[in-house]
């Protein structure tokens, strides 16, 4: 209550009142009345300009100015009205209670409502705007070169003969029928097709009489599941018949929902020793149309197929150069489904690897005979020297025959890999050889007839 501690309070306390220099709780003049208080209220209520100057005053650094803090009223209040010390204490009570009637009576948070903000200038009219899409004219002629009679013709070899009856189909192409079952085992989970028999076949088609019996085919009949055609099955052939009977029964390991996804081909080819086996016609059947578990017997009637002549077989093969100590290393791994040479047993194949430098044969060498089969495993390797700046010039021609004791061999397929490549998928063989030194490098790959390689590698040309 000295005069020192009212000074230290003016010095050092935020709130002591200028006027009476006493705490702005504890003296008179600084007192309100309830119409003199400003509520403040919640947003958005205006923020009242003594308390915006408050906040700017303190930004620049005045802290001890404590006037502007202050509302007006508090500010215009003459210094002569001091009270006593009973008074003071009244009157901070009768503050205390004011500023809690104020907290009671405050209303709660509005809800505000927020509209979008649209960018724009005012008074535009706005426009919907769409995207151009440049579209190219075309003439009537334009849309008439696009069509392909071939897909609408009805003489076309089409598969979907859904709209045909199988007399229709008979009476229409006259290649005969076809008698097979299939049934799916669930305990053992493979599925069985059994070719049964084929009648009214055609006689073979050739232009040179002289070399067979061309009153009657040699037929028999590969089996697969569509889309895998590499993974195929073959019937023995049967000679010199156009009503076959096969009665051969053959299984494929597949799941049961796997089978109901495929399409049974059945394709019926006549053999021919001389030339390549031609197709007679064919029967698919979606596997999902038929109950599997019951099974059943169909006769079906072959229908022309796009393909006239078989497949001669793949060939796996290995690549491996080493430039260290210039050898080139072959690996014959194996075959499949290889051309068939003999009615009887299949055929009995072997492989001749043959090396070209430029266009001179230096090196033949061959793998082992297989007897009785057109899937043989060799598992064979071979090695040749090959100087690493005379790897560029090289060719390898892999040549399958069929061995006969009675006449020369029967040739089966060809593919060239190296300089002189027969194809892509030959040039890409070699072409990841030479980026992989010293790592064998595998590939499967579809043989060709001997014409093909001649027409299109002369490393073909210069061997036997």
């Amino acid at each position: 209550q000295g005069l020192l501690a009212r000074i230290s309070d003016l010095l050092l306390c935020r709130w002591t009142c200028r006027n009476c220099c006493q705490k702005c709780f504890d003296c008179s003049c600084c007192q309100t009345n309830e119409d003199e208080v400003e509520i403040l209220g919640p947003f958005p209520a205006q923020t009242p300009a003594w308390l915006i100057s408050s906040q700017n005053e303190d930004k620049d650094g005045d802290s001890d100015n404590t006037i502007s803090d202050l509302p007006p009223t508090l500010q215009d209040v003459s210094p002569d009205r001091r009270r006593s010390s009973s008074d003071a204490s009244r009157s901070t009570y009768s503050l205390t209670r004011r500023i809690s009637s104020l907290e009671s009576r405050r209303p709660s948070s509005p809800l505000i409502d927020i509209k979008p903000i649209e960018f724009g200038i005012i008074g535009a009219k706005k426009e919907i705007v769409q995207p151009t899409i440049l579209r190219k004219t075309y003439s009537p002629d334009d849309y008439f070169r696009k069509f392909e009679p071939r897909l609408y013709s009805l003489d076309s070899n089409s598969d979907d003969m859904d709209s045909l009856t199988d007399e229709e189909i008979l009476s229409k192409y006259q290649l005969g029928m076809l008698h097979f079952s299939t049934q799916y085992d669930l305990l053992h989970n493979y599925l069985i097709v059994r070719v049964i028999e084929a009648k009214d076949l055609p006689p073979p088609i050739s232009y040179d009489g002289s070399r067979q019996d061309m009153a009657h085919s040699n037929p028999y009949v590969k089996i697969c599941l569509l889309p895998d055609q590499k993974n195929s099955k073959q019937t023995g052939v049967k000679r010199k018949t156009q009503n076959p009977v096969f009665e051969e029964r053959y299984t494929f390991e597949i799941p049961f929902l796997e089978a109901q996804r495929r399409t049974l081909l059945l394709t019926v080819v006549d053999f021919d020793k001389f030339s390549r086996h031609c197709v007679i016609g064919k029967v698919s059947m979606p596997l999902s149309d038929v109950d599997l578990v019951k099974g059943g017997h169909w006769w079906k009637a072959l229908v022309p197929s796009s393909q006239n002549e078989v497949e001669l077989g793949e060939l796996l093969l290995s690549l491996n150069y080493l430039p260290s100590a210039g050898r080139l290393n072959v690996d014959i791994i194996r075959a499949k489904q290889l051309l068939q040479t003999d009615m009887s047993q299949g055929s009995d194949p072997f492989v001749k690897i043959q090396l070209v430098h430029g266009l001179k044969l230096t090196k033949t060498k061959k793998t082992s005979c297989m007897r009785g089969t057109i899937d043989p495993f060799y598992n064979e390797s071979f090695s040749f020297k090959v100087p690493q700046e005379e790897l560029e010039n090289a060719s390898l021609v892999f040549t399958v025959y069929g061995h006969n004791v009675k006449s020369s061999n029967d040739f089966i397929g060809r593919i060239v890999i190296g300089q002189y490549s027969t194809g892509a998928p030959e040039s890409n063989h070699w072409r990841r050889m030479l980026n992989a030194h010293r790592t064998a490098v595998e590939q499967w790959h579809s043989l060709r007839s001997r014409e093909e390689c001649d027409r299109v590698s002369p490393a073909s040309l210069e061997v036997t």
